[in-house]
């Protein structure tokens, strides 16, 4: 089993450090998984348990100018490795600016992930070498099967969200008021937060956002427009996932499965995040 990779190119390198950052704030730890066309960042806390789960999807090619690796076999050409999120942010965070950054799986007395920095040093033409060595576990396969991408539900609408920043902004006033949140939304381009408590009741309004085909619009044709499908979540979550937002996506959809779950899914460039997060029970 081997790994290494190295980026060269400093939009890329800053581009992967934002994809770092991103991650850092969504997971306290999450799994890496190493295939030889792509790098998938997963958490998958059991939705069945009130936990969030995460797929985010990054083709190699657009980052790495080499890329080495060797999975557990020639039929399982993957590895998967289960990591501290903010450990590599950290890692990244001295790489802004550098002449190249590798990216190593290496053991030193435990498995680590290994990530040299190498730094121009200001004054010369000479450059200095700052090694991060971060700590990991490397998943058997008996537990790959439950880090596979996850399925989508047939949502009963979808909607492209308004500014995520405005989002953020309105669900944090929302916080101080209430723990939970209702998300709903309609065919008609209609999104409202809500929260009641037994003293208010505080409604925010998007209006004319736009409704994507679905793939399997079954279920949508027999819907009347003016219907809204909502769920009922913990407002935290719905934070915490607005707070990972540093860049402001491509594209950004929420696809609402009535009483049941709410998929975010984003695309950041050339990165892809899709998020879940279940109603409460």
């Amino acid at each position: 089993m081997k790994f290494r990779a190295k980026i060269v190119d400093l939009a890329c390198l800053n581009h992967f450090t934002r994809v770092s950052n991103m991650i850092a704030k969504l997971a306290k730890t999450c799994t890496l998984r190493i295939s030889p066309e792509k790098l998938n960042f997963i958490l998958c806390d059991k939705l069945a348990s009130g936990g969030v789960s995460m797929w985010c999807e990054l083709e190699q090619e657009n980052f790495f100018s080499e890329f080495q690796m060797e999975g557990v076999s020639e039929e399982n050409n993957e590895i998967y490795l289960e990591l501290t999120s903010e450990n590599l942010s950290r890692a990244l965070k001295t790489a802004q600016n550098s002449r190249a950054l590798k990216i190593k799986l290496t053991n030193k007395h435990f498995p680590c992930l290994t990530v040299s920095v190498e730094l121009q040093v200001s004054s010369s033409s000479s450059s200095r070498i700052v090694v991060h060595d971060i700590p990991i576990k490397v998943l058997p396969r008996r537990l790959w099967k439950d880090l596979q991408e996850p399925s989508i539900p047939d949502c009963d609408v979808s909607i492209c969200l308004p500014a995520l920043k405005m989002m953020k902004s309105v669900v944090e006033k929302m916080r101080n008021i209430s723990n939970q949140l209702v998300i709903e939304a309609n065919l008609k381009g209609e999104l409202n937060l809500k929260i009641e408590t037994e003293l208010v009741c505080v409604t925010t309004h998007f209006k004319d956002l736009e409704n994507p085909l679905l793939p399997s619009d079954s279920v949508s044709q027999n819907r009347h427009p003016e219907d809204m499908a909502k769920v009922h979540i913990d407002i935290k979550k719905l934070l915490q996932f607005l707070a990972g937002q540093q860049v402001t996506p491509t594209k950004a959809v929420c696809n609402i499965v009535n009483n049941r779950t709410v998929h975010f899914d984003l695309l950041l460039e050339d990165v892809s995040l899709q998020y879940f997060i279940p109603a409460l029970s």
